[in-house]
């Protein structure tokens, strides 16, 4: 879920194509005046701190303020995603990876649903890697445009800027 939302960023914000750099695809460009890379890692989720870990040692680069995580969440309904600025990893294991390689828990995430797992489905690494379905293709399809816009307002405004516009709940207008 996530390549798919990084994938609808660089296409929404007209980024190059993502190419391969180690142990990651990126694509980058700019955006409200500001250097964005976007990256994939081509590790394992429950190895993703690995593509992030020099982050850790560029004095430059700001964790908190310049770091957003996107990862799928069985907790989320299919539809929705929520932005948070900090907080644990929750079950999560790519968070987990990306935790234990930056060694802090304050960088933004979003999260965007793909829950509930069905009745019935053995595991949930089974249900995350399972294809969408057309009526969940349909789901996403309004997701998208939101999404977008909230990362968006991230990169303009801050998290705290866009934890309040965009986690609301599905009735009330972002």
């Amino acid at each position: 879920m996530g390549f798919r939302a990084v994938d609808r960023m660089a296409e929404t914000w007209e980024f190059g194509p993502f190419l391969r750099r180690g142990r990651q695809r990126q694509a980058e460009g700019r955006r409200h005046d500001q250097a964005v890379l976007l990256l994939k890692p081509l590790t394992y989720m429950n190895r993703s701190g690995a593509v992030v870990s020099a982050l850790r040692h560029d004095p430059e680069f700001d964790i908190s303020r310049d770091l957003l995580i996107v990862v799928d969440d069985a907790a989320l309904p299919l539809g929705r995603f929520r932005l948070r600025g900090a907080g644990s990893a929750g079950g999560h294991n790519g968070l987990k990876s990306i935790e234990g390689a930056l060694q802090r828990q304050d960088y933004a995430r979003l999260r965007i649903g793909v829950g509930p797992v069905p009745p019935g489905m053995d595991g949930l690494s089974d249900f995350v890697l399972a294809p969408f379905g057309p009526e969940d293709d349909a789901v996403l399809d309004t997701l998208w445009e939101p999404l977008i816009e909230a990362a968006d307002c991230w990169l303009a405004e801050g998290i705290e800027r866009a934890m309040t516009r965009y986690n609301r709940r599905p009735t009330e207008e972002t």
